[in-house]
């Protein structure tokens, strides 16, 4: 399987700086996006400890894959699944342990969202904490393939919300699960085939919350091989919109 990537990060219009980080590892085909939180600096510090951290644990084991894992792996997963699940429990613990040391860090954190095509069985494994999202593009249609771990989605599971009840929900922003928060963090894990021209796209919030999934998947849809100029629209569709946030975002294309 061959893979085409483009990644893109833009501050928005009314940040004044840029808390998002993201990571793009071809070689060991390992895609993510940070959306740091925590105040001016400390977001931004927990996003890049946390793609620079993964990228370091995907390099050692991709060298050695006898190389010592700082947990023990679950043996009901497979080796991949373990990989990916260890190397964003690794991004969590260094994030807190920082952060405990540094008073002016304190309280940082941030989400992940995670895309890692394993060598072999064509398949896609995706990692996420917090409300960073990952989306499946295929044949023209867009699948949200991460469940956000929001304030927000936790009361749509519990009670039917309208769309103007979603829209005036004061607490849009509130994240019940990052990476930081504790020295140890629940990573969910979603497990997709993977199929030819299959496009994955992941991206923190100021685009998600910015843009509606039906707008996403026409831009997408209008870049058939140009992920960068797909990108590059994602992050003008949202600042146009209000970039209220800043906008980040990956896009990996497979081919089969």
């Amino acid at each position: 399987m061959r893979l085409s990537h483009a990644g893109t990060s833009d501050v928005g219009r009314k940040r004044t700086h840029n808390e998002d980080a993201y990571l793009l590892l071809p070689e060991e085909s390992l895609f993510s996006v940070a959306d740091g939180m925590g105040g001016h600096a400390s977001g931004e510090v927990a996003a890049r400890i946390a793609v620079e951290e993964m990228a370091e644990f995907f390099r050692t084991t991709g060298r050695d894959e006898e190389a010592t894992w700082p947990y023990k792996t679950d043996p009901a997963r497979a080796y991949d699944e373990n990989r990916l699940l260890t190397s964003v429990k690794l991004a969590n613990l260094r994030i807190f342990e920082r952060a405990a040391t540094d008073e002016r860090l304190r309280g940082m954190g941030t989400t992940l969202v995670a895309g890692y095509f394993p060598k072999s069985g064509g398949t896609l494994l995706v990692g996420h904490v917090g409300d960073s999202r990952a989306y499946l593009f295929r044949k023209g249609t867009l699948r949200q393939l991460t469940e956000d771990h929001s304030l927000l989605n936790d009361y749509r599971k519990s009670r039917a919300l309208t769309p103007e009840e979603i829209e005036a929900f004061p607490h849009k922003n509130v994240i019940v699960r990052a990476l930081g928060m504790r020295d140890a963090v629940e990573v969910d894990l979603v497990r997709e085939q993977v199929e030819d021209g299959d496009v994955l796209l992941l991206c923190s919030d100021g685009l998600s919350g910015m843009v509606p999934d039906d707008r996403i998947a026409e831009i997408v849809r209008g870049h058939p091989v140009d992920l960068r100029g797909a990108g590059q629209a994602l992050v003008d569709a949202a600042n146009e919109a209000g970039g209220q946030d800043n906008v980040t975002c990956v896009l990996v294309q497979a081919h089969v």
